[in-house]
């Protein structure tokens, strides 16, 4: 799988600087390069990268005016580099899938690279997926419906039932019954429609536990059953609300919108 990179800095070195140490990932190959925001967005739109490394101060169109400027097309994912420390609260509120402070270092970019694949392998199984059921359904009815069993059948090996120890007591919780799931920390927030508790244990852990085709990820810190799903309510930027069977509702984020068209088309 080869990740489709753009680079987008107004300095020729940080550019050249980049280039030179993405060298080390055979799978990274950069495509463009941008010397401002306004070319950014033209090759954005025109190249369709996997993945930007956005530069947040430039003159002109800064790199957050860059994600504004893509967000009518389904957006690649961004990492921002750039040598301000305090704009890293706002590049995570963007969802970026990381922030980098120049220069580079080359263990920070090596994790990053690492979670682009993950977030790239975990679109692109469900998208191929998808497809693959789809294709069969027209061509060989009886096949897609060997698949339809054998995606059934996988789903065995998730939790059905998750033990949830909260204030001195355990409490055993279905999974079908928790709507959405939000992070604190090393904690994870559990709602029902009726309760809320406290478990101890990263997103991460907690996803490999739980039926990707029913628990999603539609924000940063934020996963939800898909099934507890009733209405979706479009908000501004290209974010929208879902509107769940308690009658909350969650934030989607842009760099999540893909979820949702899962499940309303």
């Amino acid at each position: 799988m080869t990740i489709r990179t753009i680079i987008v800095d107004d300095e020729k070195l940080a550019i050249q600087g980049l280039q030179v140490r993405l060298e080390a990932f055979e799978d990274v190959e950069v495509i463009e390069t941008c010397a401002n925001g306004r070319e950014a967005i033209r090759k954005i739109k025109t190249e369709k990268p996997d993945l930007v490394f956005l530069d947040i101060q430039m003159p002109g169109f800064d790199g957050f005016s860059v994600v504004k400027g893509v967000m009518e097309i389904e957006p690649p994912l961004f990492v921002f580099v750039t040598a301000f420390q305090e704009h890293a609260i706002r590049a995570f509120e963007a969802n970026a899938v990381n922030y980098l402070m120049k220069p580079v270092d080359p263990d920070k970019l090596a994790d990053t690279i690492e979670r682009v694949r993950q977030r790239l392998a975990e679109k692109r199984s469900a998208e191929d997926a998808e497809k693959l059921l789809n294709v069969l359904s027209e061509v060989a009815p009886d096949a897609a419906e060997e698949f339809a069993e054998s995606e059934s059948e996988s789903s065995d090996r998730f939790e059905k039932l998750i033990n949830v120890k909260d204030r001195g007591q355990i409490f055993r919780v279905e999974v079908g019954s928790i709507e959405h799931i939000e992070a604190a920390g090393d904690y994870m927030c559990i709602y029902t429609g009726d309760n809320s508790l406290i478990l101890r244990e990263t997103m991460k852990d907690l996803e490999r536990r739980l039926d990707p085709r029913k628990f999603q990820r539609v924000h940063r810190s934020t996963i939800v059953n898909l099934d507890q799903v009733r209405q979706v309510r479009p908000h501004t930027n290209g974010e929208c609300f879902l509107v769940l069977d308690s009658g909350a509702e969650v934030k989607v984020s842009r760099s999540y919108r893909d979820v949702v068209a899962r499940f309303v088309h």
